[in-house]
């Protein structure tokens, strides 16, 4: 059995000052003491993807999906990024020793990595990615960052989302995986989604529906259309073993304004997730 953490962070492609807002929420993610194996980014404009790429963090201690593909900003304006610790993975261009000093002994070798295409009005897609356990070669399992689509008028399309993710994770030779990112749960019927697809929702699992801490939007802000905190985003999974969950908060940035003073904004719309789970 290993264990292995993940963060996700929808860091809101359309507020000012998008790239340091991100480097802001890089720094907290990897300088914290729970630096995780595995980071699900969503709302990454080319911008900040391009400013992720050069960070001497991410080139030294991560492998990064896309990072050599040019084409996907041509056709959204954001996307999603999945980053994977070289600590705990490998992919197959890097022979590994039998004992790379991890419990359980070796890394996880990369397996296909693609985009699911989903029915979707704002051309969504899922980045899957598949990993190898050491232990058991002969079988794998998908890690899928998401953000479904937005807004009320999109629940169908959300509920299509959530069943093809949900059969993916049970395709031939796949023991399970983790479905994790902005899930746009804005209504009582995206709640159920999960549940209806035979999946865990790892906070509902470990705290509970009445834990008041898990929504990880519209927190500490009062919206104008009346919208309260929703946990909006979330972690499902098949056939692993939810272990720790918590929601980290975005600290504050300023941007200036010509005569007057700095506007105080948060990092992000969104609250992060960190999972710990095993396999």
């Amino acid at each position: 059995m290993q264990r292995l953490s993940l963060i996700s962070w929808n860091i809101d492609a359309f507020s000012s000052r998008a790239t340091s807002r991100a480097k802001l929420i890089l720094s907290h993610i990897l300088e914290g003491p729970k630096s995780p194996n595995i980071i699900f980014l969503q709302e990454v404009t080319p911008d900040v993807r391009t400013s992720l790429l050069k960070d001497a963090r991410v080139r030294a201690a991560f492998l990064v999906t896309d990072a050599e593909d040019q084409t996907l900003s041509e056709k959204v304006p954001f996307a999603t990024m999945t980053l994977l610790s070289r600590a705990r993975f490998t992919s197959g261009l890097y022979l590994q020793k039998e004992d790379d000093g991890i419990e359980g002994g070796g890394k996880f070798m990369l397996g296909r990595i693609s985009r699911v295409t989903l029915p979707s009005k704002y051309g969504r897609d899922a980045l899957c990615v598949e990993i190898i356990p050491p232990s058991t070669p002969g079988t794998f399992f998908r890690l899928i960052n998401v953000h479904l689509d937005s807004l009320g008028d999109t629940l169908h399309y959300r509920a299509q989302q959530m069943e093809v993710l949900a059969n993916t994770l049970r395709e031939p030779g796949c023991s399970g995986g983790i479905i994790a990112g902005d899930f746009n749960a804005i209504s009582p019927e995206d709640d159920g989604l999960v549940n209806k697809n035979k999946l865990v929702d790892a906070w509902v699992a470990l705290h509970g529906r009445g834990e008041p801490d898990g929504a990880t939007w519209g927190v500490g802000m009062e919206r104008r259309d009346g919208l309260g905190p929703g946990r909006l985003d979330k972690v499902a999974m098949m056939g692993l073993k939810a272990k720790e969950m918590e929601v980290p908060h975005p600290g504050p940035i300023e941007v200036p304004r010509p005569g007057k003073k700095p506007l105080e904004i948060p990092w992000s719309d969104h609250c992060g997730l960190r999972c710990t789970f095993t396999i």
